[in-house]
């Protein structure tokens, strides 16, 4: 399921078997696979427990998880199925020393997601919007530890706008941490442009309804990402 800036009225299903799906990118050559339980992060708790217990079981390639993820124990039990990494996005702004105390526990298996709206940080999966600033969220941050920041442009989020890459590549060069963009990446040009030695300082990128809707063919991004990292 993809949601249109952060809508659920207007989430589109694409496949209704979530493990079937992660297959298929699985068997692509994709090496991570990012998950969100849109439910439980509106509404708390775990609502697609057992899709995501699917998903675990289909692929071997690790998975990052986040979504209504906001207490220790909920961590430690995601972990102990198997979920590599855990992203804290309402939990981390509300429960900063949630984050620091995962980080410490749990080395290497947490990020923060920073989603925001003009620049301001959204959370409860997005229908709240704050005071705090992005690049303000991320260095609250920077001493704990945590594996990486995936930023979230929502305005642009399942729009196929392309990121918001000015303001991702403004935090990364504001903060200490590995930065994932995320929100709006559209098309193979835009794979291209992420490639380019500006773009180096950037960990990764998010994907999702352009592959869905058959925008990106996986094997050339894949092909794109193997050859730039053969030249480097």
């Amino acid at each position: 399921m993809r949601l249109l800036r952060g809508d659920m009225a207007a989430a589109t299903v694409y496949n209704p078997d979530p493990a079937s799906q992660a297959a298929q990118f699985a068997n692509a050559g994709f090496q991570w696979l990012h998950v969100v339980d849109l439910d439980a992060a509106t509404k708390g708790g775990s609502r697609n427990a057992a899709a995501i217990a699917s998903i675990l079981a289909a692929v071997r390639i690790p998975v990052q998880l986040g979504g209504g993820i906001r207490s220790l124990r909920s961590i430690e039990n995601w972990l102990n199925t198997g979920v590599r990494r855990i992203i804290l996005g309402t939990a981390a702004l509300r429960d900063p020393d949630l984050v620091r105390t995962a980080c410490s526990k749990f080395p290497g298996a947490i990020a923060v997601g920073i989603d925001a709206r003009a620049g301001q940080v959204a959370i409860e999966g997005w229908t709240e919007r704050t005071s705090v600033g992005v690049i303000e969220a991320a260095r609250r941050f920077e001493d704990a530890g945590v594996a990486a920041v995936i930023y979230t442009d929502i305005d642009r989020d399942g729009t196929l706008s392309g990121l918001n890459l000015s303001a991702t590549l403004a935090l990364a060069d504001a903060v200490d941490l590995p930065v994932i963009a995320s929100g709006g990446l559209a098309s193979i040009d835009e794979i291209r442009r992420l490639l380019l030695p500006d773009c180096a300082r950037l960990a990764g990128a998010i994907v999702g309804r352009a592959l869905y809707d058959g925008r990106i063919e996986p094997a050339e991004a894949l092909r794109l990402v193997k050859s730039a990292s053969e030249a480097a």
